[in-house]
């Protein structure tokens, strides 16, 4: 059991770096562009604070190695991301912007919950306050993309939810759900499994409405177009 659950976390490991690069493509156009255009950063700031979390989480449970390595890798993801919005973002304003929420969310809520459960909480308690913390962010940032679902069917169309993100999505919250599954942790397992059904219900509308052009004039906010780009749930957990 213990060769499979390594090997599932493996593979776990191999989509969440795929569901972490996704976002490439964006940044290439920002740094082509120079500027950040409507895009938003708030999905990069709060992958920052969910890697985090899941690397802390990782580090002080024993045998979560398999968590921490992938968020690690993660949070140099989402740090290049952060630092090339600072950089190119079109205004002082969205750079001020930015960098208050970095302040706040990565810095202070992070450092917060690191000192108050090192000083305040041992062993196992620690531990499930990390996951606790973990699981409920991710299924906030699982739920994310309930917009961009309405948008599909209020435009039917499908051209603001790739297939791609959406299939390596699914298979994110599947094979870390399965993992949970095998290793006994909830903490993995509910955002997971939460993440799983979502990404079916997405392939699912992909499905119905990939032949149907009805709807393609209608305006949708290039900030819209961001969130489904990159849904930030990798709960390596996540």
């Amino acid at each position: 059991m213990e060769d499979l659950s390594f090997f599932v976390g493996v593979v776990g490991n191999v989509i969440s770096i795929l569901v972490f690069l996704s976002p490439l493509g964006t940044f290439i156009r920002i740094v082509k562009s120079k500027s950040t255009e409507d895009f938003q950063s708030l999905p990069y700031i709060c992958t920052f604070l969910n890697s985090s979390l899941w690397t802390y989480y990782g580090i002080t449970k024993p045998g979560g190695y398999l968590v921490a390595t992938v968020n690690g890798f993660g949070i140099l993801v989402e740090a290049v991301y952060i630092s090339l919005f600072l950089i190119y973002a079109p205004s002082r304003q969205i750079r001020i912007k930015t960098s208050v929420l970095v302040g706040i969310l990565d810095v202070g809520f992070l450092a917060a919950a690191i000192l108050v459960t090192q000083l305040v909480l041992k062993g196992e308690v620690r531990i499930d306050a990390i996951g606790l913390m973990g699981a409920a962010l991710n299924i906030i940032m699982y739920a994310s993309p309930l917009s961009a679902m309405k948008t599909v069917v209020t435009t039917k169309s499908v051209e603001y939810m790739p297939f791609l993100l959406s299939f390596f999505l699914f298979l994110n919250g599947g094979i870390w759900a399965l993992y949970a599954l095998l290793v006994g942790d909830y903490f993995l397992g509910v955002p997971n499994g939460t993440g799983f059904l979502l990404g079916t219900a997405q392939l699912l509308l992909y499905a119905i409405y990939r032949n149907d052009k009805a709807s393609k004039t209608t305006s949708v906010p290039d900030s819209l177009e961001e969130g489904t780009q990159h849904q930030p749930l990798i709960s390596s957990s996540s």
